[in-house]
């Protein structure tokens, strides 16, 4: 199987259809789904499996058991941590192949000694209205991972 153009990375990801839409989306555009442990749910529950449809064999999913080690299994790979107190609109980043975008838990975002690892190449933020606290997990993953695929030329996309 040749690399993967993007990673997804979700840290510590507890509602399952968020995962299940993400596995899902990853699929639509050949993305490596990274899930850092610990998990809110099992891989095999219904909800997520419901979510994703048939797209888990499409799709490539890696469960890490911390972030560490989900970050050594992309040595080459700049991360793009998202989060609503980063200044930096995403679209203003050029994304390459081989980049890795960080989404944080659904009710509280990344922790901040998850924003502070040596390996996050920059934080992004997707605009919002004020006073609106964040988007939903798997939706602001497919809004940041097709503006990447789209500034790469949608790679194999028809």
């Amino acid at each position: 199987m040749p690399a993967p153009l993007l990673h997804v990375i979700f840290d510590n990801p507890v509602i399952p259809p968020n995962t299940g839409n993400a596995i899902r989306m990853c699929a639509g555009v050949g993305a490596h789904l990274h899930l850092v442990e610990p998990l809110g749910f099992d891989l095999s529950e219904k909800h997520l499996r419901r979510a994703g449809l048939d797209y888990h064999d499409l799709a490539e999913v890696t469960a890490h058991p911390d972030l560490d080690a989900c970050f050594a299994a992309l040595p080459g790979s700049r991360i793009f941590a998202f989060t609503t107190r980063s200044r930096n609109h995403y679209t203003g980043t050029a994304f390459q192949p081989g980049d890795a975008l960080l989404f944080g838990t659904e009710p509280t975002g990344l922790p901040e000694e998850h924003l502070r690892h040596p390996r996050i190449t920059t934080e992004l933020r997707i605009p919002m209205l004020p006073g609106r606290r964040s988007m939903n997990l798997s939706n602001t993953a497919a809004v940041a991972t097709y503006e990447a695929w789209r500034q790469l030329g949608f790679p194999g996309g028809v």
